[in-house]
């Protein structure tokens, strides 16, 4: 027998006999059809097919899309075993391209073309609403180095080598040495920044905008090199010999993307090198996913390749591009699992709307990337371009 065959049929996802009984009507006729045109049979009894509940699940995705399938999931309408491959399914078919365009879809781009929705005053509330929720949630959920960006799985068979794996990539692809200067825009609670410190003797200054983060952080980064700020990028001001930022991008905005490159260059030495780590989209655009957006990650964009470029021209040259976005699927579900299993600790400060609020939010994601809708970009920049050429490091 050769590997991944099987002659027997158990081996293959056999479909449990829907015990569905909500009534349907031409509504829920259309919308069977676009997930039937995406391979998704609504009761259909494989683990990636939803089992609807109530029959309001329908008119909620017709008339809000995507907004309206994840608000009715959180509602308890409609249940899957697998929302992380039912997402990637959706995602790969191109599943919000067949339904009828809706008016949340429509007020949702058409603020974004219309305003700056990631100016300082914004963001700044908009980032806390997310990272200042509570450190004991991301504490349940993330590895022991409170790390919330991608890991680096090429070698790693856990959460924590793969997330001490990517740390140690981006020092070594910033040839980081003892002594140096480092800006971390966008630090979080300091996970990159106290690695670079103990394992580099990097000297690390941090900036975020949630309080909440870097009150963690200091105490974390007790007895380091590491300073912790809560700081607008746009209001910073010195030269490091090098700087980083994992994971801000999505944050910043296509109106505010050239801002942002111009302080990253304003900052950098002129022989230094900056690391940036992002999620990307494929395409152009100025929306983000409705429901990711009211519930998760308000005022977010995911840039595409030809935006950064597009921001960046003139500033600095590229010198490395990474993809390894299908390393944040199994990061995205190593976070689950985490979150899953020390729910219980959480039940007290949280309910079970949030349970199923946050469960979906990280299955849709790591949906996303297994269908490689979004991927993860790490980039190598220089101001004038390394001379003799940069070294590609993986």
């Amino acid at each position: 027998m050769r590997m991944f065959e099987s002659t027997e049929a158990s081996a293959q996802p056999q479909p449990r006999p829907s015990t569905t009984s909500v009534r349907r009507g031409p509504i829920a006729g259309l919308v069977a059809d676009v997930f039937r045109s995406a391979g998704v049979e609504l009761d259909g009894g494989l683990p990636h097919e939803p089992r609807i509940h109530k029959a309001r699940f329908f008119a909620r995705v017709l008339a809000k899309g995507s907004l309206g399938l994840g608000e009715s999931y959180v509602d308890g309408d409609w249940d899957c075993d697998e929302l992380d491959e039912l997402a990637s399914r959706l995602l790969r078919a191109g599943l919000s391209r067949r339904m009828p365009l809706n008016p949340v879809k429509v007020v949702h781009t058409g603020e974004r073309i219309l305003r700056n929705v990631q100016r300082a005053s914004r963001a700044r509330r908009d980032v806390q609403k997310h990272y200042d929720r509570d450190n004991a949630l991301y504490q349940a959920m993330l590895d022991k180095r409170l790390t919330y960006s991608c890991g680096y799985w090429r070698e790693a068979t856990g959460l924590d080598e793969a997330q001490e794996a990517k740390l140690e990539l981006v020092c070594r692809k910033l040839g980081l040495r003892r002594g140096q200067t480092v800006l971390d825009i966008g630090c979080g609670w300091g996970s990159f920044a106290r690695y670079a410190a103990e394992r580099y003797g990097a000297h690390v200054y941090g900036i975020t905008l949630s309080p909440k983060q870097a009150e963690l952080g200091r105490e974390l980064a007790r007895g380091l090199p590491v300073e912790l700020q809560v700081l607008d990028y746009r209001e910073l001001k010195g030269t490091f010999d090098r700087v980083v930022s994992i994971g801000m991008l999505e944050h910043v905005g296509v109106k505010n993307y050239r801002t942002f490159f111009e302080v990253a260059h304003r900052c950098l030495a002129p022989d230094g090198l900056m690391l940036l780590h992002t999620i990307g989209a494929r395409e152009s655009t100025v929306s983000f996913d409705p429901w990711l957006d009211r519930y998760i990650f308000p005022g977010a964009q995911l840039p595409s390749l030809a935006q950064i470029n597009r921001a960046l021209e003139g500033l600095f040259v590229v010198e490395d591009l990474h993809n390894f976005g299908a390393d944040y699927d199994r990061t995205l579900m190593a976070w689950r699992d985490n979150f899953d299993r020390n729910w219980p600790s959480l039940r007290g400060r949280y309910d079970e709307r949030f349970r199923r609020m946050w469960r979906y939010y990280l299955s849709v994601c790591a949906g996303s990337f297994r269908s490689r809708t979004n991927q993860l970009y790490q980039l190598v920049l220089s101001k004038e371009g390394v001379p003799g050429g940069y070294l590609s490091i993986r």
